[in-house]
C-alpha cells in the first residue's frame, strides 16, 4: 500500500496530495492521511510513501515537522529500504523543505525513487501567502503522474 501523507494550511499541498492519491488508487491500494492524524503504525502498514508539505519561511511546515518528530524514533530501523517521493508547494523556492524531508528520510534509510514535485505559486505578499491556493491542472498533473507511478511501483513490488 502507498501512503500519501500531507500537511496544508492554504490548500495547495492538499490539492497536490489528493491528485497523487487519486492517481495512485487507480494503480493499487493507497491511503491518504494528514500529518496531524498520522501515527507510526500508519507508516509500518505501508510499502511506500509520498510526503507532501508546504514550505513556510524557507523551511518545512510546522505540522509536517511535528509528524516527523513524533514518528522518527519509533520507526527508526523499522522502515529502511522502503521507497519514497516528495512533493512541496512553495511561493518561489521550496528547496529548504525538500532538503529537510530528504535528510529525515535519509535517517530512516528510505529510498528516494523519484525527483521531488515542486509547485511554485509565486505568492510573495502576506495577503497572497495566506490566501487559499487554487492550483491549475498543469500544476497538478505532475502530482498525479507521481502518484500513479508510485502506486503502480509499490503494488507490483518494483520498488
Amino acid at each position: 500500500m502507498l501512503l500519501v501523507l500531507w500537511h496544508s494550511r492554504t490548500g495547495g499541498t492538499e490539492a497536490m496530495a489528493r491528485a497523487a492519491f487519486d492517481a495512485a488508487v487507480g494503480e493499487g491500494e493507497a491511503r491518504l492521511i494528514s500529518a496531524d492524524a498520522a501515527r507510526p503504525e500508519d507508516l509500518l502498514a505501508a510499502g511506500g510513501y509520498i510526503f507532501a508539505a508546504p514550505e513556510n519561511l524557507a523551511s518545512l511546515s510546522g505540522p509536517m515537522k511535528d509528524f516527523f518528530d513524533r514518528c522518527y524514533y519509533p520507526l527508526l530501523d523499522q522502515i529502511q529500504g522502503r521507497p519514497f517521493a516528495l512533493m512541496v508547494c512553495a511561493g518561489t523556492d521550496g528547496q529548504g523543505a525538500i532538503r529537510q524531508m530528504r535528510r529525515i528520510c535519509t535517517g530512516w534509510r528510505l529510498r528516494e525513487v523519484a525527483e521531488p514535485v515542486l509547485v511554485l505559486t509565486g505568492a510573495q505578499t502576506p495577503e497572497a501567502i495566506l490566501a487559499p491556493k487554487q492550483l491549475s491542472d498543469a500544476q497538478l498533473a505532475p502530482c498525479g503522474e507521481l502518484g500513479a507511478a508510485m502506486g503502480a511501483g509499490v503494488a507490483m513490488g518494483i520498488f
